[in-house]
């Protein structure tokens, strides 16, 4: 009897105790990314960031207002956004100051009440500093890095918290808006379309949105003086943006000009163009690569005929169908450089047989052997030749293993399976069986993660 009565007040003081006391926890501080393992973070899900920001590269100040609208995913007393620098003047969630706590990086935000599993929430954050280029490991600029007249924006891997809050992985995409404010005479390019763009007291205000689901590192807002051309690859509108200052400005033009056609290309070959619109911009960027910001490929200089062909290409592989994880990198780069080698055979070129045989023909003690693509030591070699190269290579030998017919079928079924999410390495092992009806494990252990040469496979 005295047993009963008291289980019965145990049972009615737990039922009584304050939310958040027992059931909210925090969401943790990373993802766990092999190379960068608090780089986004967990117990939510963010479903479109709306990006105001102002931006004088006289000053080099720039104003951020930013509404994160996001589901949680767990039952939440806190969590985390990626975020550095920059001074906070307000934070709140759901139209409620909420508590903050900085620590690097991670920017830890305490709603007044815990999160229930599944509500929807918004969180708003107003900031405002000097943007600081982000040092990769592999020692390149990223994020919000200032040029003569404005900003050259890139961010893979780990830029886009140099310059608004975001949960930076690739796991979790979501839609763009943006209103981007600068002085009068500038332009400011970001991800989508263009929605207005106008003038008062001597400030432009650019508004872009972006339809289509986007991994963070994918987002820009690049700014500067530009001349702006809209032309259409069907009924998709193109952006294409190039700095007059650039001596070779006419050829810049003329490199873009060639996206209509490479969109048709590889939408013939892979299947339809998965975004609403496309792009590209030349600037003075001081960077020293291109990048595959999401419809609107970045130039850091007037490119080459192949990178625009690979940057056009990532809109499928890399943009659509998105790593899950950094070290799968050869996911997007030996994709976009295997693009460039079908592109060029299917123009009367080299055949992609002819670029795998060169490569092939380096001696086993060459240092491009060293590592093998999904296999990488480090962040620091990211962008190194393996991901890309030896990437390509594994497809271009894959198609000569299971024959063209069920290799380009494997590569239509990859995009149309997973576009819009993310991939791993065996995602696509377990689909080239399905669809050749081959054992491949030995096959893609020998090109994507043994060191050396291949010898046999």
């Amino acid at each position: 009897m005295i047993r009963s009565v008291l289980a019965a007040l145990v049972a009615a003081l737990a039922l009584a105790a304050p939310a958040g006391a027992s059931h909210f926890q925090p969401g943790s501080p990373g993802l766990g990314d092999p190379f960068f393992p608090l780089a986004g973070n967990g117990g939510y899900d963010v479903r479109h960031y709306a990006l105001g920001l102002e931006y004088d590269r006289a000053t080099n100040r720039l104003d951020g207002r930013v509404k994160i609208f996001a589901r949680a995913k767990q039952n939440l007393s806190s969590f985390n956004l990626d975020f550095r620098g920059y001074d906070i003047s307000d934070l709140e969630v759901d139209g409620r100051g909420a508590a903050f706590a900085r620590d690097g990086q991670e920017l830890t935000v305490t709603p007044r009440r815990g999160l229930h599993r599944g509500k929807k929430f918004v969180v708003r954050v107003e900031y405002s500093g000097t943007p600081e280029p982000v040092v990769d490991p592999d020692q390149s600029l990223e994020g919000w890095v200032p040029t003569a007249d404005g900003a050259f924006v890139v961010n893979e891997p780990q830029g886009s918290p140099g310059w608004y809050p975001a949960n930076d992985n690739p796991q979790d995409k979501a839609t763009y808006s943006f209103a981007i404010t600068v002085p009068e005479g500038i332009t400011a390019i970001a991800n989508g379309r263009l929605r207005s763009n106008k003038t008062r007291n001597g400030r432009t205000t650019w508004r872009w949105f972006e339809d289509s689901p986007m991994a963070p590192y994918l987002a820009t807002a690049t700014n500067g003086v530009f001349e702006l051309r809209i032309s259409n690859a069907g009924k998709i509108p193109l952006y294409q943006a190039v700095d007059p200052a650039i001596p070779t400005a006419a050829l810049a033009f003329e490199r873009l000009g060639a996206e209509a056609e490479i969109i048709g290309f590889f939408s013939d070959l892979y299947g339809k163009y998965p975004f609403s619109s496309g792009g590209g911009v030349v600037d003075i960027g001081g960077v020293g690569y291109a990048l595959e910001s999401q419809t609107k490929s970045m130039y850091d200089g007037t490119p080459g005929a192949s990178t625009v062909v690979h940057e056009v290409s990532h809109q499928w592989f890399g943009n659509a169908v998105t790593l899950s994880v950094w070290p799968d990198i050869w996911l997007n780069e030996g994709f976009a450089r295997f693009s460039e080698w079908i592109y060029e055979e299917r123009h009367g070129g080299r055949t992609a047989q002819a670029r795998f045989d060169t490569l092939y023909a380096r001696p086993p003690e060459h240092p491009f052997w060293a590592n093998a693509p999904a296999a990488l030591p480090g962040p620091e070699v990211m962008f190194s030749s393996p991901p890309y190269d030896r990437g390509a290579m594994t497809l271009q030998a894959l198609r000569v293993e299971i024959g063209d017919h069920d290799f380009f079928r494997l590569l239509r079924r990859w995009y149309a399976t997973y576009r819009d999410d993310n991939v791993v390495t065996a995602d696509l092992i377990a689909l080239a069986e399905r669809v050749s009806g081959q054992r491949l494990d030995e096959f893609f252990h020998v090109w994507l993660y043994q060191a050396g040469k291949p010898l046999s496979w």
